[in-house]
């Protein structure tokens, strides 16, 4: 990181972030506007008038926004901030190159922020990281430690009407809290003091690839906090220093449950956790809903111990924890009964949690899903059409429009179509229609009292307002 300015002298520039409504992009601004730096920005969603309340929030808070055009980048000493995607035709990147402008990405600049807190809680696997890290997020903060939090997701509990978009909480001296990123190799940048491993599944690398990367992370970790339930997570424990494991089925891990004191109901859970260092047993309420979030709790708990907090003070935050925007975000149910859902799942694992969590209660599904890309299709769309037949049952419907495509060059030659017909081959029942607003009057169309309607992807904000519509379409 030698290039780099040293965390004083980043603070004394002014920063450019291009994409600054992205949901890694819009946090790591808000972080770094919270510690008195001077933050501009452009974003091509705000040029095609996507989201405008967002963007309107942003200006509202003291972000200066622009078009993407490149008149934002006017000094030398100026930071631009840019997705190591960002193609170099891009008017910032030019105007930047031009003057000679610093270019940072995201995780560079957020492992600086991270790794100078002397306090860095990394939160690692292929699904999930946003969950716990909110959940962390909320127990230190609830312990009055004054957390910085560095979320993917808007985080509920921090929502005000001054910070409708709160996926970032700017504290002081106490932990710095973030995901950490393992799609782009990012991940190697960070020095955690907690390193926390969710999983280990196929995302966006190969599975010898995400080996390598988490194994090296926990390594890097002073303590390693390791779901013990998770085969490929668990392999790499010789990895760690020193650590501490979590699991709701394996008995010999240090945070755990008690067998038998599990409740699911459909919108929230109850178990008693135990901590196997002392015996010491903890009743948890935790309004959200499937086995994957007592999963994410654990990890939570684990890594608020291995920061320093009580295992009957993270327990008992956790009952206030609120939950995070598109994650399991019922948006409401129809007057006939139909409940729409918004969820960010998008991976074959993300997907296969949600769905088994809307599984394991009566309804039939209709799983609405937006590719958020044509590449992830091809990565892992063989993956994808199998999560959706396995863990669907006859009565239940897929239906995929188009991926989300908002310019550039990437391959386009493979999309939806395959998937469905995957689906179909696995024999599960699904349809491809090749606009939104097409599957939405579908949906509307076909939608029974007691179904369930989950709205699925990344990487696109307005799925949410897609679910609003959909639920006033009922």
């Amino acid at each position: 990181m030698s290039e780099f300015p040293t965390y004083e002298e980043l603070l004394a520039r002014p920063f450019f972030f291009c994409g600054i409504g992205g949901s890694g992009m819009l946090p790591l601004a808000q972080i770094l506007k919270g510690r008195g730096a001077a933050v501009a920005g452009s974003d091509r969603s705000r040029d095609q008038g996507r989201t405008p309340e967002k963007f309107a929030a942003l200006e509202k808070q003291g972000f200066t926004l622009f078009p993407q055009d490149g008149s934002g980048m006017v000094s030398a000493d100026q930071i631009l901030v840019a997705s190591a995607a960002v193609e170099d035709t891009i008017p910032e990147v030019m105007r930047a190159n031009t003057l000679g402008c610093l270019r940072m990405t995201r995780a560079q600049l957020l492992s600086i922020l991270f790794n100078t807190s002397g306090a860095g809680i990394g939160i690692a696997g292929t699904s999930g990281k946003s969950t716990v890290t909110g959940m962390l997020g909320w127990i230190v903060f609830a312990a009055n430690n004054d957390p910085t939090v560095m979320n993917g997701a808007v985080m509920k509990n921090f929502v005000s009407a001054e910070r409708p978009f709160a996926s970032a909480i700017v504290g002081g001296a106490g932990p710095f809290i973030s995901e950490v990123d393992e799609s782009d190799g990012s991940i190697a940048l960070y020095r955690p003091s907690v390193g926390v491993l969710l999983n280990v599944s196929l995302d966006h690398k190969s599975m010898a690839e995400l080996r390598v990367l988490f194994g090296d992370f926990l390594e890097r970790s002073s303590v390693a906090v390791i779901n013990a339930d998770d085969a490929e997570a668990l392999a790499l424990l010789p990895r760690a220093q020193k650590a501490i494991t979590f699991g709701i089925e394996q008995n010999k891990a240090q945070i755990g449950v008690v067998p038998g004191s599990i409740a699911d109901g459909p919108i929230r859970q109850a178990a008693t956790i135990v901590d196997r260092h002392d015996g010491s047993e903890h009743p948890l309420v935790l309004h959200m809903p499937g086995r994957h979030n007592l999963s994410n709790a654990l990890a939570a708990i684990a890594g608020a111990v291995a920061a320093g907090v009580s295992t009957a003070a993270a327990v008992a935050a956790l009952a206030g924890f609120e939950g995070l925007a598109r994650r399991f975000n019922i948006i409401g149910t129809s007057d006939s009964g139909i409940t729409v859902i918004d969820d960010f799942g998008h991976n074959p694992e993300k997907c296969a949690a949600t769905l088994r969590t809307l599984k394991s209660h009566p309804g039939r599904v209709i799983a609405f899903f937006q590719p958020h890309g044509y590449g992830p299709l091809r990565q892992m769309g063989h993956e994808l059409a199998e999560t959706f037949a396995r863990e669907l049952g006859p009565e239940d419907v897929t239906i995929l429009c188009d991926p989300v495509y908002f310019g550039g060059t990437v391959d386009r030659s493979i999309g939806s179509e395959r998937i469905v017909t995957l689906i179909e081959e696995a024999g599960g029942l699904a349809d491809h229609v090749p606009t939104r607003e097409d599957c939405g009057k579908l949906i509307a169309s076909m939608a029974k009292p007691g179904d369930r309607i989950v709205v699925m992807g990344a990487r696109d904000d307005t799925l949410t307002e897609f679910a609003r519509h959909l639920l006033e379409a009922l």
